[in-house]
């Protein structure tokens, strides 16, 4: 029987060191590649053809959320799951909004993230148990209430949303300009765009709505 072909994608590396481990016990998975940022986890994704890429949230030059909308506009056959140490009920709605076929938390995914790899791999959805529950009590509570929940309208486009992590990252828009191959007058019209769509006009504002966000860690955050 094929193996089941793994993507790992995060910052840490001991993390990947750890997954990889982990994995390489299991005879029906096997790791084909690693990433440390999500830009290259998308590079990789389109050359490697993985049947699962686990992904981190916050992470350097491309996040997990835009990783897994580029991912899974690019590379359909690939399952994406969310390994990582955020939990918050925003989080999950954009990143299963952007295609993210499950979602784990890393500090109870050590007895789950076997058998949440095989799942997404056969199509189906798969959460923690706490996001599980979460999931349920929100959908019965909107349900009682007879509210379907509020969509919001002023989403980034994926290049808005790489636009704003490199700002908030600091880098100048020649410096993005060069990360994305785009022009600089392009660079700071997304810049505008993202402006205008946060009512965010300053920098430092920007990069705090990055940071709550979960685009960008907080300086001196590890995990």
């Amino acid at each position: 029987m094929a193996k089941i072909k793994v993507l790992l994608v995060d910052d840490h590396t001991v993390v990947r060191q750890g997954l990889s481990a982990l994995l390489a016990c299991e005879q029906d998975l096997e790791v084909v590649g690693e990433a440390e940022n999500g830009r290259r986890g998308v590079e990789l994704a389109k050359a490697l053809l993985p049947d699962v890429a686990v992904i981190d949230v916050a992470m350097p030059v491309l996040n997990g959320l835009e990783a897994t909308r580029q991912i899974v506009k690019e590379v359909p056959s690939t399952r994406v799951l969310i390994l990582s140490s955020y939990s918050d009920d925003t989080y999950l709605e954009q990143l299963t909004e952007a295609g993210a076929m499950g979602y784990m938390i890393k500090q109870t995914a050590a007895s789950d993230l076997l058998r949440a790899i095989r799942e997404v791999h056969k199509g189906n959805a798969y959460f923690s148990p706490s996001i599980a529950r979460r999931i349920r009590d929100r959908c019965r509570a909107a349900f009682m209430r007879g509210q379907p929940a509020k969509r919001r309208t002023n989403y980034l486009t994926s290049r808005e949303a790489e636009v704003l992590q490199l700002i908030a990252e600091g880098r100048a828009n020649k410096q993005i300009a060069a990360e994305l191959s785009i022009s600089i007058k392009t660079v700071e019209k997304h810049r505008q765009q993202v402006m205008n769509k946060l009512g965010i006009h300053d920098v430092a504002g920007l990069t705090r709505h990055a940071i709550a966000q979960g685009i960008i860690e907080p300086a001196g955050r590890m995990l």
